[in-house]
């Protein structure tokens, strides 16, 4: 039997089959699930409410005794009602709710971190980009950082004679160190490759820093920011201890002048929450900008 014989056999046993028609079909939308969300946000919000909820009790435990130095929660509460309830209130220049001295202490903040943030981006750009330049300043810049925030203020008020750019100092001075260290850690580990190819299409400096440096040390450069802006909100505060005016470190220390301890507590309490937003802002900041990419 021939060739062709077995293949006209085999195609009338067996006919050819239609070819399989493939149906494209629309991706599937993500739906609406609001138990999944209401999940999530009990998973986040539930353990942190029960733990401040278990501290509140232990507080009151422990300070409900007439022999106590420190007020209870509910001394807090019934004493600082209003500066709880109204953290908005405006009954002139010194007698203001908690939240516009926050806003005030922030404006400050917001000019020297920004401030340290240019310098300390650009500082640390040179220190790792210049190994001259890192044997030179790097020393300087170890013995500057162990100099605490507060010994820096003396010198700035007989410079600036001025309580606000004094204050405004103490935050440069204080957050622009870990920017700078982080920086120069960043651009030191810039892979070989990347460097090869902007010696490829010639960049100049400038285009290097924006198109190369930056964005492949952005994870080490918020990382440093984030420090920075945390130490940024811890000068802050002591500094407004002891230069005055309108900040929310002023009021702590005036209330302890005039013995408001519950004011006192009130205050702890925004400077915390204020401290923990700043944070978180950064962060998600860093997230978008390095799309999620970490320091190594």
């Amino acid at each position: 039997m021939s060739i062709q014989t077995i293949e006209d056999t085999t195609v009338k046993a067996f006919p050819a089959k239609p070819a399989a028609v493939i149906a494209f079909t629309a991706r599937a939308r993500r739906r609406f699930d609001p138990l999944a969300i209401a999940g999530k946000l009990a998973s986040a919000l539930v353990p942190p409410i029960i733990v401040i909820a278990l501290m509140l009790v232990v507080w009151q435990i422990a300070c409900s005794s007439p022999t106590s130095s420190l007020p209870p929660p509910t001394q807090v509460w019934n004493e600082a009602y209003d500066l709880i309830a109204h953290p908005f209130f405006d009954n002139g220049p010194q007698d203001i709710g908690l939240a516009w001295r926050v806003l005030i202490s922030l404006q400050r903040v917001a000019i020297g971190f920004g401030l340290a943030a240019i310098v300390g981006v650009a500082l640390g750009a040179l220190v790792g980009q210049s190994i001259w330049a890192m044997r030179g300043l790097d020393p300087v810049f170890q013995i500057l950082r162990t100099v605490p925030p507060l010994a820096w203020l003396p010198l700035s008020l007989a410079a600036f004679r001025d309580s606000s750019p004094s204050a405004i100092f103490v935050i440069f001075i204080t957050s622009i160190w870990p920017i700078i260290i982080n920086t120069a850690v960043g651009v030191r580990n810039i892979p070989e490759d990347y460097r090869n190819v902007s010696r490829i299409l010639r960049l100049n400096q400038f285009e290097f820093f924006v198109k190369i440096m930056v964005p492949a040390a952005a994870p080490y450069i918020f990382t440093g920011l984030r420090i920075g802006i945390g130490l940024s909100w811890l000068a802050i505060v002591a500094a407004e201890m002891l230069t005055g005016g309108v900040g929310i470190g002023f009021f702590i220390w005036d209330a302890w002048n005039s013995s408001r301890l519950p004011d006192i507590i009130v205050a702890l309490a925004y400077i915390g929450v204020t401290g923990f937003c700043l944070d978180r802002l950064v962060a998600a900041v860093g997230a978008f900008v390095t799309r999620g990419t970490t320091a190594k």
